[in-house]
């Protein structure tokens, strides 16, 4: 059966990349505070990268701002892909940045909003409400999610790295009572034992993670935690983030594994469409050199 990983492998394969074009369009890039403005922003990185990227990314936040118009250019946006991904013969999928999380009636709403109404590919999504609260949103095998475990902000730690353990925290049957390297009594960071949660609950291949390019060590620690999943790793570039260290500690083994987001890199570059092949370009050269 297809299921997003494999979906998203296809195209890693097909671009030789593993480049996520963020499309946040800031008021600030825009020519005027508008939707259409924001389309507009979007339409022409889309037509510029889409052959280097492996993945899009738009932020819900930045359309949201507009109201009901910016909600409508955003799957316009969602629509343009696919048009383009159709041009190519190559489908890109499109994750939704929107960091949803909530009671299991009101993801259920979420998912079909995300997944039916804008036709979105995979979602980030919050783990914090448990289990219950992102099931719905794996009903759909042939999307996917990314979880938020060790985000990229300096404030991440404030919840994250706290430490736990294991023997104290009340996991239901079937939710990882018998997690692989979650040793009863030993205590972690509250990250890790998210990463553990999304490897055992990851049936369906449609489960991923958001690890940041800004924590290399947090990024090592969480490949060791779950070593078959997908990370969605951003702060690359404005946040800080090293992409040549990021790949090292986050890639598995067959040097895929992980996108790597790039927005204002690529969106205020002179030339959009040269600069998202020199990145995809610098990713397959890092790639090589750790195959030596």
């Amino acid at each position: 059966m297809e299921t997003f990983f494999t979906f998203l492998e296809k195209r890693v394969d097909d671009c030789s990349s593993l480049l996520c074009v963020g499309l946040d369009p800031h008021v600030s890039e825009l020519t005027s505070p508008s939707a259409a403005s924001a389309l507009d922003f979007c339409l022409t990185l889309v037509k510029a990268t889409a052959p280097y990227a492996a993945a899009f990314k738009p932020n819900a936040a930045f359309f949201e701002v507009f109201g009901a118009e910016g909600w409508t250019a955003l799957k316009q946006v969602i629509e343009a892909i696919d048009e383009e991904s159709k041009r190519l013969g190559s489908m890109i999928p499109v994750v939704l940045d929107a960091k949803r999380g909530d009671i299991a009636s009101t993801a259920e709403a979420y998912a079909k909003s995300v997944f039916e109404s804008l036709g979105a590919h995979c979602v980030t999504l919050s783990p914090y409400l448990g289990k219950d609260s992102i099931d719905p949103f794996l009903k759909y095998p042939e999307r996917g999610v990314f979880l938020l475990c060790k985000t990229s902000n300096p404030g991440s730690g404030d919840l994250q790295d706290i430490s736990v353990v294991g023997a104290d925290l009340r996991v239901r049957p079937n939710a990882g009572e018998n997690i692989k390297g979650d040793h009863t009594g030993s205590p972690l960071p509250l990250y890790v034992h998210v990463a553990h949660l999304a490897q055992s609950w990851n049936t369906n291949n449609n489960i991923g993670l958001v690890v940041g390019a800004t924590h290399v060590d947090a990024l090592k620690r969480v490949r060791a935690a779950a070593p078959d999943l997908w990370f969605l790793a951003p702060g690359v570039g404005a946040q800080g983030g090293e992409l040549e260290a990021a790949l090292k500690a986050g890639l598995r083994k067959d040097g895929k594994g992980m996108l790597i987001p790039i927005s204002r890199g690529i969106s205020r570059a002179k030339n959009p469409k040269l600069a998202a092949a020199e990145i995809r370009d610098e990713m397959l050269h890092i790639k090589n050199q750790l195959n030596r």
